[in-house]
């Protein structure tokens, strides 16, 4: 695989692995991962359960550190970064995204009390996301699953990010939340060309929304490709079982 010089990419991987100390064993979850990842991009990882997927995307923000390898973010190397610029600028939204105990308007406000930064208008933040701003004064308890993910999201984008990390974020979510939450995500991608890396087990998903594909399995990148080849011409037999679900 040629490789692109780092300051052409958003997120960059050269020979990345990681490994877990479990009781009398270690666990090689990365081993030796290199791509590119383009500006303003929607990639989605994709691959069986303990593929590596989730460490993969926790490492562009170093929630965890690589044990070799370099990582670039916008052209520079990772670990150059002081660590409020880099979490500013690369979000994270989880699945289960935990609530700050308060209002919706308090969990709005994180970013604020944490790095000093002006999110403007929170009811434009909430119009962003699809929320009403008569919920910003309900607690965060009395807000629906979907509602959470939502405001999750609009937490995010008040740090004014550059690239968006979405590990599994609509799987808890009923069908029609789950569309809405992609189109929404869709349409910031077009407006501000914000770079999403999106970990999913739905293929379905992963087909609406990714532009590119990447495939792990064992922790090993296998397919790197555009996500319409991917589905429609897998390259490796690992790849084609897995679309056909005979790899969980």
């Amino acid at each position: 695989m040629t490789l692109s010089h780092p300051s052409a990419c958003a997120v960059q991987f050269q020979h990345i692995t990681k490994s877990f100390a479990h009781a009398n064993h270690t666990v090689t979850v990365l081993d030796r991962i290199d791509g590119d990842i383009k500006q303003g991009s929607i990639t989605t990882l994709v691959g069986p359960s303990g593929s590596g997927k989730s460490t993969l995307l926790s490492l562009c923000n170093l929630l965890i550190t690589p044990d070799t390898g370099q990582l670039y973010i916008q052209g520079k190397d990772i670990h150059s970064w002081p660590i409020t610029e880099l979490r500013r600028n690369v979000g994270i939204v989880f699945q289960d995204a935990p609530m700050v105990q308060g209002t919706a308007l308090y969990n709005l406000q994180t970013a604020q009390r944490l790095h000093g930064i002006d999110i403007g208008n929170p009811e434009t933040l909430m119009e962003q996301v699809g929320l009403s701003s008569s919920l910003l004064t309900q607690h965060v308890q009395d807000l629906s699953g979907g509602q959470k993910q939502r405001l999750a999201l609009a937490r995010t984008l008040a740090n004014q990010p550059q690239i968006l990390l979405l590990d599994e974020i609509t799987s808890a979510l009923d069908p029609s939340s789950v569309r809405e939450v992609e189109q929404l995500l869709l349409e910031i991608n077009r407006e501000s060309r914000i770079t999403l890396i999106w970990v999913t087990h739905q293929m379905e998903q992963a087909q609406r929304v990714g532009q590119e594909t990447w495939f792990l399995m064992n922790g090993q990148l296998l397919e790197q490709r555009s996500t319409a080849d991917f589905f429609a011409h897998p390259q490796t037999e690992e790849a084609r079982q897995f679309i056909k679900g005979e790899l969980q």
